[in-house]
Order: structure tokens, then C-alpha cells, then sequence
């Protein structure tokens, strides 16, 4: 399965493109400006619509709506989240989903039973509140509710969407306590990847399979 993943040069984006590769996929990656990679920024409309271009008649397998920003980590409510914040975060973890899967919709139409991945998080449920991270909890609940509708209206084309909870990683957002490794969350979410199917379409899932609160 040819499978694009967005965000690929670091974390569990890099992590996924070398578990899926080791299992025998091929994997394109993308990131803002690393050597080796498609050069994709998910905030800038005119880069989604250059990648699709330079893809031309490729067929994807499946699409990985990993690349994301955490940048409200520890603002204080009183005098933090500026709406610039705001504005940046849902650039990238709600708008640039949407424009990716948009833009690449062609391409997965050419292939015989196409997914789509997106990653949110634990943080997008509204039974999981516990404050703090507002912008973040905001975009990522956001993303999920896309992804619900996206399987709703993509079924039909026999096109299946997944939205997962990658658990918490040891990566630059998770931190170094985390309880994960990205290598353990990037095999979960492999497996959930081979998995996803038109009967699990608009799943909501932890990346070891668990079905998650909404």
C-alpha cells in the first residue's frame, strides 16, 4: 500500500513512515523543509495544491493527517491564548487537515480501498475535560468532528476514515515521561491502519485498538 503521511520527519510521523515501510509499504512523506521529503507546510493552501500537482496521476492507498502544533502547552488563562495562537493552531491541526484531504481526494479515489488516518487526541473528547489547553483540546475535538463527517460523506466512494488517539508518546509534545515510545504507538497505529474499513468508518480509537469516549 503506497501511504502519504504528513509530518513525517520527526516524532510519530517518522516513526509510522518506518513501521509501515519495514511491513513492506511505500511511504511518502512530507514536511515544511526537510531534505528528502515532499515539501508540504499544511497551513498554506497554495503547498497542498503544489503537492497534489506534483503527484499528478499517483494512486494513494491511504493518507496519514499527522502533522499538527501543540503551542498552548502551559499558557495561564488569565493573559494567555492570544488569538493569534488561536489562529495558527487551527491553521494546522483543523484547516490543513481538511485542505490535505481535499486536495488529495483524486488520488485516493485511484486506489481499490483508500483510508484515511487522521490523529487526533485523547484531548478531543468533551467526557475527558479537564481544563487547561484550550486552543489544543479545541483544534484537536475540531479535527475529530471533521473526520466523523468526511466518513460520512466518503463512504458512498468506498472511502474509509479513522480518527485515533495516538497515546501518550515520548516525543518533543509528550515529553520524556511519557508511556509510550514512538515505535510502540507507531505499531498500534499501523495495525489500526490495516484495519480501517468501510464497517469502521468514522471510528474514534486509541492506537491499540480501544474504542475511544467521544
Amino acid at each position: 500500500m503506497r501511504t502519504l503521511i504528513t509530518g513525517a520527519n520527526r516524532g510519530i510521523g517518522a516513526a509510522l513512515a518506518s513501521e509501515l515501510t519495514a511491513r513492506g509499504g511505500e511511504v511518502i512523506g512530507t514536511a515544511r523543509n526537510s531534505e528528502g521529503f515532499e515539501r508540504l507546510d499544511v497551513t498554506d493552501p497554495a503547498s497542498v495544491d503544489a503537492l497534489a500537482r506534483r503527484l499528478d496521476e499517483t494512486a494513494l492507498g491511504a493518507l496519514v493527517c499527522n502533522a499538527g502544533v501543540y503551542l498552548d502547552k502551559g499558557q495561564p488563562l488569565e493573559g494567555g491564548y492570544p488569538a493569534a495562537m488561536w489562529a495558527e493552531s487551527f491553521a494546522a491541526n483543523v484547516t490543513g487537515v481538511f485542505l490535505t484531504v481535499q486536495a488529495l481526494l483524486p488520488h485516493l479515489r485511484r486506489s481499490a480501498t483508500p483510508r484515511i488516518m487522521i490523529i487526533s487526541s485523547q484531548m478531543a473528547s468533551h467526557t475527558r475535560a479537564p481544563g487547561g489547553s484550550y486552543i489544543y483540546r479545541a483544534s484537536k475535538a475540531a479535527a475529530l468532528n471533521l473526520g466523523r463527517n468526511l466518513a460520512a460523506d466518503l463512504k458512498p466512494e468506498g472511502i474509509a476514515v479513522g480518527i485515533y488517539h495516538p497515546g501518550w508518546v515520548q516525543i518533543d509534545m509528550g515529553g520524556t515521561t511519557a508511556d509510550l515510545t514512538p515505535g510502540d504507538a507507531a505499531s498500534g497505529l499501523a495495525d489500526r491502519l490495516e484495519a480501517l474499513s468501510l464497517y469502521t468508518t468514522g471510528c474514534f480509537e486509541t492506537w491499540d485498538g480501544r474504542a475511544h469516549p467521544y
